[in-house]
């Protein structure tokens, strides 16, 4: 499959690998691809962008509008400020018809850490995108785990934890619904409904970080139980 991935951060870069070592046809879509390659910033944490090139030089850099108007399939991996805009960038005509899998959080640092949250309660990131751009088939997934724990939610409790989708296509959801399970091995995909339900994995983020201050890491995530 064609996939266009929106974002170069930890979360990007992570996905777009595995993807590509499954044998997807991969783009990955920056803001300004000349100025992404002229800097050599150290890592803040993970690896850099520089040693993450250098083990990947393969999978094609582009525009946003490129890697989404390569896509069959578009993954949404930037950061919530950067949403938007990355996503005008992208423009209607590379989005319409097309999946779109939105994995961002509208976590704001402005004020340190613990970060707040700048869309809350009555709106979500997922509903934001989805009335800009209402040709898109939106699917909110994968926002409350690390990047490494969506590609292999084995590394915890053997799998058998959650992941939540939320959009108002259930065509578009049954897609990556299967996509999650065949692609990275999720066992326990929980539909919530339409697109409104994205508000409650968005907020769950506050709790992420608050448990990520706890054990100092991202492996680990949550699990329904009735």
């Amino acid at each position: 499959m064609k996939v266009g991935i929106l974002g170069t951060g930890i979360v990007g870069r992570t996905i777009g690998a595995k993807l590509e070592e499954l044998g997807h046809d991969v783009m990955i879509g920056t803001r300004d691809v000349e100025a992404l390659l002229s800097r050599h910033e150290a890592a803040q944490y993970g690896e850099s962008f520089d040693d993450w090139r250098a083990r990947n030089g393969h999978i094609p850099l582009g525009s946003f509008a490129e890697a989404a108007a390569h896509a069959e399939l578009v993954i949404n991996a930037t950061n919530g400020a950067g949403t938007l805009p990355a996503l005008e960038a992208v423009g209607a005509a590379n989005l319409d018809g097309k999946v779109l899998i939105d994995i961002s959080n509208s976590l704001d640092f402005s004020q340190g850490f613990p970060p707040s949250l700048s869309v809350v309660n009555t709106d979500s990131l997922a509903e934001q995108i989805q009335r800009a751009f209402p040709g898109a088939r939106v699917v909110k997934t994968l926002n409350t785990v690390s990047a490494y724990v969506m590609i292999d939610p084995g590394s915890v409790g053997g799998g058998d934890h959650h992941v939540f989708l939320s959009g108002n296509d259930a065509g578009a959801k049954a897609e990556v619904d299967g996509h999650l399970r065949e692609w990275f091995g999720w066992r326990n995909v929980l539909d919530l409904g339409d697109i409104t339900t994205a508000r409650g994995p968005e907020m769950l983020l506050a709790l992420w970080v608050r448990l990520l201050d706890v054990f100092g890491n991202g492996n680990f995530n949550v699990k329904v139980v009735t």
